[in-house]
């Protein structure tokens, strides 16, 4: 590959970012397309479309200002702590970059070029290798350039991680405490309850709390197996807002009139108050709770939807006077589909809403909660395995009923399934190292030796096509890794991202940086790793040679990415086919929004850092195009935050030591390059003084875990009891209180309500007196099934 594959590559990327957002410019001022780009702002406030014009068919650059424009706190305000540290992340490495390119393409740049005394040919005709380290003859004495480029952006880059980190930590403690009431600071999740033949989980949660934690237990909700209950409430719910939607588009009415008006006139649906009944009358509920299902909620549900009206067969008359007079008909096919799920159920009392060996045990204070979560409840770990419960929002229920003995082999499961699904990605990616070398491929394909002939074509093939066919089979990585962090027994949806997320990074960190390096074929790659200490020799000889790769890959991957992701393809694409072919049209809810998929974007992040620290000194030409990606990626990643994703949950910035981590492992890896290549060249001055800066860098990572690790991993005890303090000072106990009866409610319908329940401000009172009998053991196939009502 030459330069000028290597430009063909930027000017094939460059014209593709320039149409996108172009055409984003355009689609984003479409009234049609709002839920699309401007989701989140749908939600939280009304929208109201520009008059047509001229403007809306032409591209403009206002995004790009208001995205500029917003503050720390209008990201804050939009989506948690957790989307203003993902933008530190950005932050941080446009600083550090900047730092890099100025240091390194005007100083070590020109020491590469000119190492060897040679003929230079014109720029686009020159090789790549010329430009990196490799071109520097051995001993010679301008690798204190390489040495010195190496300690400055080794240092920058400690010293504004520091900082980082300093700050995002007041940021989380900030959370903490700045942020109203949250019910996951007084509740704790208990798992592995002993299940007993004599009385129910629940009354066994009851009776080890109120024992041992008399004067802090206030009570607890136990979690149930989801059965089809669940399910139908959901499909009632989602006819509802689909014929909220359809009712709010037919308000105007016409009818026949001298003037010519025009009317719509409507048959309404015919839902009978024994529709109601039926549909719980076969569902296997206990009495009580079938009587308090029927005549509160569900009951209550089917009575909105009696009075809503859905338009099915429109048929058109000629008015008096022009006008038309339309009659509208409404099918019971929907209400019906309903009563079916619910009638076919065929649902047992033993198979329904199946009490489950977890539960949600509540507090008095902050500090009681944490200290229960922290210390070890029984002398078999494996029992009453507690810890601080997720945000209401960010519970993922389903994976509560897994047993907890099952959750270590999950998790060793996940990894072996993890690194076989990473080896068999080898083969996609020896593919694309064949593409790059173009001897290879002519004798691998013969008849491609015409077409390789022509030089576009050429650069084509070497320059752009190897990067693009990587870049599509890493899209299949994310929501495989994602169904593995499911498999593993995630109890919150923001844990099983940030185990995603993990994933994502390491597999990508090995199969794009390492095995495209230390491989031409899975062969040579098992022979590189057969010597350990050949490792950095190794490294040092592939990584300059592969530095033009990573550079169209970031072109690709990172350019291309950023305007897809804005543009976003596949939910303009939804929105199109129900808009124009269903003709559906839905009032937007959160239930349907999206989140920030944090972990596809921050694993991309960090691997572009990688790729950024590895060839800084080794091939400086990166430099320039990655600092392109990260100043798009500030301005479109801000714009997505500020107006598409809709944040459900947040963390507190959970995410961030494991960037800290990553960019401490790009630095060693960095060093280790530079000393192995400093090893080959025989500069022993610049070899002796790269180990002291490996230690160095080694000192400040455990620095920073001793510093500021804990307090993503603990909350200080200094900070929750003062925050008890002064809820008890201006008397919210009972709000908190009332707050905790229905925050983790794993079926909303079937919640108590507030206004019935018991005073919870009594200590070790849970207010379940009842005994459910549970008679069969979790790990049966039919566990115990008892519905228990909180506080009842």
């Amino acid at each position: 590959m030459d330069i000028g594959a290597l430009l063909t590559s930027a000017g094939i990327n460059i014209a593709i970012c320039v149409v996108l957002l172009s055409l984003y410019s355009i689609l984003r001022k479409q009234p049609s397309n709002v839920s699309v780009y401007f989701m989140r702002r749908l939600i939280s406030e009304q929208i109201k479309p520009d008059p047509f014009g001229l403007e809306r068919l032409v591209p403009s650059a206002s995004w790009i200002v208001r995205a500029w424009q917003a503050t720390n706190e209008d990201i804050l305000a939009a989506g948690g702590v957790d989307a203003l540290v993902f933008l530190r992340i950005v932050v941080f490495s446009i600083r550090i970059f900047i730092i890099a390119a100025m240091i390194c393409v005007f100083l070590v740049l020109p020491v590469n070029y000119y190492g060897h005394a040679m003929p230079h040919n014109e720029i686009y005709a020159e090789s790549p290798e010329v430009f990196t380290i490799g071109n520097v003859k051995e001993g010679s004495k301008w690798f204190w350039t390489h040495c010195l480029a190496l300690y400055v952006i080794s240092c920058s880059a400690c010293v504004l991680l520091y900082f980082e980190y300093k700050s995002i930590s007041k940021m989380r403690l900030a959370h903490i405490t700045g942020s109203p009431v949250n019910p996951s600071h007084f509740t704790v999740l208990v798992r592995a309850i002993p299940w007993s033949r004599d009385h129910s989980y629940s009354k066994s949660v009851e009776n080890f709390f109120s024992t041992y934690y008399p004067a802090s237990y206030v009570s607890h909700q136990m979690v149930y197996r989801a059965s089809r209950v669940d399910k139908l409430m959901k499909d009632a719910e989602k006819m509802y807002r689909m014929l909220k939607t359809i009712e709010s588009q037919s308000k105007e009415s016409y009818l026949p009139c001298l003037c010519g008006g025009t009317t719509h006139s409507f048959t309404a649906l015919n839902i009978e108050e024994e529709s109601v009944k039926s549909k719980t009358s076969d569902d296997g509920l206990q009495p009580s709770q079938r009587e308090k299902l029927e005549k509160k909620d569900v009951e209550k549900i089917y009575k909105k939807l009696k009075t809503i009206e859905l338009q099915n067969k429109e048929s058109s008359m000629p008015c008096l006077c022009g006008g038309i007079l339309r009659s509208f008909k409404v099918p019971k096919t929907e209400v019906e589909n309903v009563e079916h799920k619910a009638n076919s159920d065929g649902l047992q009392p033993s198979q329904t809403d199946k009490e489950r060996p977890a539960a949600f045990v509540f507090f008095r204070t902050r500090y009681d909660a944490v200290v229960a979560a922290q210390v070890l409840q029984s002398s078999n770990p494996m029992l009453w395995v507690t810890q601080l419960a997720p945000e209401p929002n960010d519970v993922y229920w389903s994976n509560l009923s897994i047993p907890y003995k099952q959750v270590w082999l999950r998790k060793i499961a996940t990894l072996l399934g993890a690194i076989v699904f990473m080896f068999v990605f080898l083969l996609p990616v020896t593919f694309v190292q064949g593409l790059t070398q173009l001897d290879q491929l002519r004798q691998t394909f013969p008849f491609l030796r015409g077409i390789l002939k022509q030089k576009f074509m050429n650069q084509l093939v070497t320059g752009y096509l190897p990067s693009v066919i990587l870049m599509l089979f890493m899209y299949a990585v994310p929501p495989t890794m994602m169904l593995f962090s499911t498999i593993e027994g995630a109890v919150s949806r923001s844990e099983r991202k940030k185990s995603a997320c993990t994933k994502v990074l390491y597999f990508t960190i090995w199969n794009v940086f390492f095995v495209n390096v230390l491989s031409g074929s899975i062969i040579r790659q098992l022979s590189v790793f057969s010597s350990v200490r050949d490792i950095p020799t190794q490294l040092a000889k592939a990584v300059p040679t592969q530095a033009t790769f990573f550079t169209t890959y970031v072109l690709t991957s990172g350019w291309a990415s950023l305007s897809a992701e804005v543009i976003q393809l596949f939910p303009f694409l939804c929105n199109w086919f129900k808009r124009f072919i269903l003709r559906k049209q839905e009032e937007p809810c959160s239930s349907s929004a999206l989140t920030f998929p944090h972990h596809t974007e921050i694993p991309r992040l960090l691997l572009f850092g990688l790729l950024g620290f590895t060839c800084s000194i080794m091939a400086p030409l990166i430099l320039p195009p990655l600092l392109v990606y990260f100043f798009l990626a500030f301005l479109v990643y801000r714009n997505q935050i500020l107006n598409v994703y809709v944040p459900k949950y947040d963390s507190g910035g959970l995410f961030w030591p494991i960037v800290h981590n990553t960019t401490i492992f790009s630095l060693v890896l960095t060093q280790v390059i530079a000393l192995g290549v400093f090893g080959i060249k025989r500069s022993p001055v610049a070899s002796g003084f790269t180990i002291p800066l490996i230690l160095l860098t080694l000192l400040f990572n455990e620095y920073c875990r001793q510093r500021f690790s804990p307090v993503f991993k603990r909350s200080p005890a200094q900070v929750l009891i003062e925050k008890d303090r002064q809820d008890e000072n201006f008397g919210r106990a009972e709000e908190i209180y009332k707050l905790l009866r229905t925050a983790y409610c794993q079926f909303p319908l079937l919640c108590p309500d507030v206004s019935t329940s018991q005073d919870l401000s009594i200590p070790g009172n849970s207010g379940q007196n009842k005994d459910h009998e549970s008679s069969q053991d979790p790990e049966s196939p039919n566990p115990g099934n008892q519905l228990v009502k909180l506080n009842e």
